[in-house]
Formats: C-alpha cells, structure tokens, sequence
C-alpha cells in the first residue's frame, strides 16, 4: 500500500476519535450546548478530513481502477451503471435484510436511529450523513483497502474481506450481513467501471434516500416494524 493510502487511513480513524477533543472544545470551549455541539463537531471533523485525503489525492487522480491503472468506463457508461447501482444497492440491502430477518436479526439500526436524532437537532447534519460520510467511505473502504487487496488478490476475497471491515467500521456487528452486501456491492460497481465515482454516486444516492425516507416517513416505519417483528415472533412460536 502507498504512503499516502496510509496517511489516508490515519486521517480518516483520527476523525472517528476526534469528538474525545473536538466535543469538549466546542462545549467548554466555546461554550455551546452539548446536543448542539455532537452534529456541529461531525459535521467540521467529516468536512476536514475530506479536504485533507482530496489534497492527498490530488496527484493520485490520474490513477483509475481498483488496480491503480487502465481507462475508466465511459461517461455515458458510468452514468448508466451509477443509477444502476444505485437500484442495485438497494435491492441488496433488502435481500440482507431479508436473510436478517429469517435469522431472527432485529430489523432497526441503532446507527441510522442515531443519525436521525442528529439530523433532528440539527438538519444541516445530513450533508455528512448523505454525501460527505459516502465519499470518504468509498474513498478508505473501496479505493484504498479494497483496492489494495485486489492488487494481491481476486475479486471475491478482495470484496468480502473489504466488505467485512466496512460492516464492522459501522459497529454493528449483528447487521454486518446488511453492510457487507452493500459493500460487496460498492466493490463490483468500481471494479466494472474503473471509476470510484460510480460506488459514491450509488452509495450518495442510497444513503440520501434512506435518510430521506426514515425522517419522513419514521412512525409508519417504526410501525411496521413492530408488526413484522410480531408475525415473527407468531410464527416461531409455531416451529
């Protein structure tokens, strides 16, 4: 792996830990009010850490595909496969959930339940959540980890060990079948395009709607799940 991958990655964990400094400074600091303070501090940490691994990658942007080489797929053709992916993103994650829920998985995410408690305090917080958070995650999961992994390996390996270490960065173990089907497809969109713009548009586009979705529509989400959740409960009384 280059330096400047590891540099990367540096960045990218320092922001996950960066609320140990940023939360007290902006609280005791500049005085504003803890709630406040968690969206206000991811939405600074996220924005700097793009800047700085953008600026990093200035002189990489030559360098196309997951193997570092070779010419990225059409504009014309990457277009098609980023709102393609996007469907297929989709369809993914409800075929995980799917297999979640035969495996008796509760069906709701502590991690989405957060971001939108953040995005209730503070909107503007969805830019992080929807296109900021997507980017960096393809940038560090597919670019650089995958990327480097398929430079040793095939496809398979390459994507379902880069796919695990997404689901566990997501610090939900229980769902690491959900994000690893993401992954893997975030994975197949860069490998067929040559293009790492592709899994971000996908995953921008995925994410905005998911979140979209959730804030509008959460108490008849929350509903069904509880519904869903009592049929299961119905059924496997019975076997």
């Amino acid at each position: 792996m280059k330096k400047e991958y590891w540099i990367i990655l540096i960045v990218y964990i320092a922001m996950q830990f960066s609320g140990i400094i940023g939360m007290p400074l902006l609280v005791r600091g500049l005085k504003i009010d803890r709630v406040m303070a968690l969206p206000i501090w991811l939405i600074i940490s996220f924005t700097l850490a793009l800047i700085i691994i953008l600026f990093i990658l200035r002189k990489d942007s030559h360098a196309r595909g997951p193997k570092g080489t070779g010419q990225g797929s059409s504009i014309g053709h990457s277009i098609i496969w980023a709102v393609s992916g996007f469907f297929l993103a989709l369809f993914s994650q409800y075929a995980a959930a799917i297999i979640e829920q035969l495996l008796g998985i509760h069906m709701g995410s502590e991690n989405t339940q957060q971001i939108l408690n953040i995005i209730d305090i503070f909107p503007l917080a969805m830019i992080v959540t929807s296109i900021i958070g997507p980017i960096l995650e393809e940038i560090v999961f597919r670019k650089i980890i995958f990327g480097s992994l398929y430079r040793r390996f095939n496809f398979i390996i390459s994507a379902l060990i880069s796919s695990v270490i997404f689901a566990l960065a997501h610090m939900e173990p229980e769902h690491i079948i959900l994000y690893s089907a993401m992954g893997l497809t975030f994975a197949f969109l860069y490998v067929k395009t040559n293009r790492i713009i592709v899994p971000i548009f996908a995953h921008v586009m995925m994410n905005t709607l998911v979140v979209l979705v959730q804030t509008v529509y959460r108490d008849d989400i929350e509903r069904l799940q509880r519904d869903l959740e009592s049929i299961q409960n119905f059924i496997g009384g019975f076997l």
